[in-house]
């Protein structure tokens, strides 16, 4: 009995878990926003503001991973990437944040007694991706696309890195129209 209910408890962490990975991504189109005038872009110079966790701010590859997604999926959407002196129809900014979640949950499991609750807690790395695109000519933000996500696995491989920037990437832009 009191295997089974130790049995339940770790089934049940891992549910938690596995719940707390999955991506959630979302889309702001500014109302009336006609796409198919814009041609080009150019990247917005890099925020200031931290993103809150030194794995990700000195690691150049999330730099050339996230640019790399984000520029394979406008060309896919017909916008092409041209130096900012150029004059382009948009530019795009991203930012990012990093958090750190608890989530907190109770499992029931048997003892010899009966049954009994006990709270079983997961703590992970949430980060925040954002993307924006603003109109150059009025200055205004026209889209803006999000991804929240679990960063467990993916701070310490390269691979999985990638694989997860470009997964936010293709979802947000899902929700990009011209």
């Amino acid at each position: 009995m009191r295997a089974t209910g130790f049995a339940l408890g770790v089934a049940f962490t891992a549910l938690l878990a596995a719940g707390c990975a999955s991506m959630r991504v979302g889309t702001y189109v500014s109302r009336g926003t006609d796409f198919s005038r814009y041609q080009t872009y150019a990247w917005a110079p890099a925020d200031a503001l931290p993103i809150g966790d030194a794995r990700l701010e000195h690691n150049p590859m999330f730099m050339d991973y996230l640019q790399g997604a984000v520029e394979r999926g406008l060309r896919r959407h017909d916008l092409l990437l041209v130096p900012g002196s150029a004059h382009p129809d948009l530019l795009v900014h991203f930012h990012g944040s990093v958090r750190q979640v608890f989530d907190v949950a109770a499992a029931s499991g048997g003892h010899e007694q009966g049954v009994s609750e006990d709270l079983q807690v997961v703590d992970y790395d949430e980060g925040t991706l954002v993307v924006d695109m603003v109109d150059t000519r009025t200055h205004q933000l026209v889209w803006r696309g999000w991804a929240i996500d679990s960063l467990n696995g993916i701070l310490s491989s390269q691979d999985r890195m990638e694989q997860k920037l470009n997964e936010a990437v293709v979802k947000m832009l899902a929700g990009f129209h011209r």
